[in-house]
């Protein structure tokens, strides 16, 4: 018999706020911030491209201590979290239909027009191609130069944002509720069906596994291959993505719980919250970060990798997925964007955070 760990963590006081500093952006923050070696934080948000328009995005740079270096604006809301090239190029999708390349002065290098919305982050290559879906139901890859190299029609929109393996596979979901291992030529390698959309995105191992959620409410576990390792109920129905710590442990936020998992699917622990939109972000120390809504408010938690409470910090409205900094700061996309001290740089070894690691390019090669 398994034994289920049900907490909820006390609504208690922080002795000292762990706020360093707080930024307003725009409207609101949907995306994770892409961190640069320098320190430069990239984050994509919408609203606010005047005081007579709310409607619009941006991709914005800040310096470590939240100083504004510069903002790209785009004409349409951003869900799209940001990459990171490898030659300092950003890449990001917007719901003006356009895919985006910024330099590292805030000027565009290209766009790429697509059918529809582009809610998907991108995965960037070794060899800078970026891959990415859209709600016209098409999965692409576009050259460095911005033009296309190929793309893939699936059956459904896909808002999925695609993991590449160290042997170049490429993996995404879709609305049609098949996961998708592709060539790095576009053609198909494997395809999984579940039994209900896959919006999530995957977390892979060190081992090639690949880890992503269905809203047929199950977490799934697949070898390289494609064939099946492992799935199990999670009840979950909503969009955050797992993470995985070094040891092989799963940390996912379902609906208005976040649940730790060991590597072989047992619970672990199961902590109740009102509400998680986002993916989780482990730290050094091991301890996994979080954001949860109570009663509309959003607060930053912090939970050791038994489920014990370890942080607490109310920040006002949260929406977003966490990044940690080598300085030990956590950065989110609360209302204002904020950054707190947390004392503990990144996890290494593991996909630990949204899109793998700091400069969320999905590729297993950095992590």
């Amino acid at each position: 018999m398994i034994l289920l760990a049900l907490a909820v963590l006390p609504l208690r006081a922080e002795e000292k706020s762990a706020k360093v500093w707080k930024i307003i952006l725009g409207s609101h923050v949907s995306a994770s911030p892409a961190l640069g070696r320098d320190g430069t934080i990239y984050v994509t948000v919408s609203g606010f491209l005047n005081y007579a328009d709310v409607s619009g995005g941006k991709l914005v740079a800040l310096t470590p201590d939240g100083v504004r270096k510069w903002a790209f604006e785009t004409s349409s809301d951003i869900i799209s979290s940001p990459a990171l090239g490898d030659d300092g190029t950003l890449y990001f999708g917007c719901r003006d239909r356009k895919f985006y390349a910024v330099d590292g002065s805030g000027k565009m290098k290209w766009s790429f027009t697509t059918g529809a919305w582009i809610d998907s982050s991108p995965a960037i290559g070794t060899n800078e191609v970026a891959y990415f879906g859209g709600w016209d139901k098409k999965f692409y890859a576009l050259n460095p130069d911005g033009t296309k190299r190929w793309e893939f029609a699936t059956g459904g929109p896909i808002e999925s944002s695609a993991a590449i393996a160290n042997d170049g596979t490429i993996y995404f979901g879709s609305h049609d509720k098949k996961f998708y291992a592709l060539n790095p030529d576009g053609s198909v390698r494997w395809t999984f069906a579940t039994d209900g959309a896959i919006i999530s995105s995957p977390a892979l191992d060190g081992q090639g596994r690949i880890y992503f959620t269905s809203l047929d409410g199950r977490l799934y576990v697949l070898n390289p291959d494609g064939t099946r390792k492992l799935d199990f109920w999670t009840g979950g129905v909503r969009q955050p993505s797992p993470v995985l710590d070094a040891e092989g442990n799963i940390y996912l936020g379902v609906n208005d719980t976040f649940c730790g998992y060991g590597p072989d699917g047992t619970n672990k622990f199961r902590i109740c919250y009102p509400l998680i939109n986002g993916t989780a972000a482990i730290a050094s120390d091991g301890v996994i970060y979080f954001g949860g809504i109570d009663a509309g408010a959003g607060y930053l938690y912090g939970v050791s990798p038994q489920g014990e409470s370890k942080f607490r910090e109310f920040l006002g409205w949260l929406n977003d997925s966490p990044a940690i900094g080598a300085d030990g700061n956590i950065y989110l996309g609360a209302y204002p964007f904020q950054a707190l001290k947390i004392g503990a740089g990144p996890a290494k070894g593991s996909w630990a955070k949204f899109r793998g690691g700091p400069s969320q390019t999905g590729r297993a090669d950095l992590n």
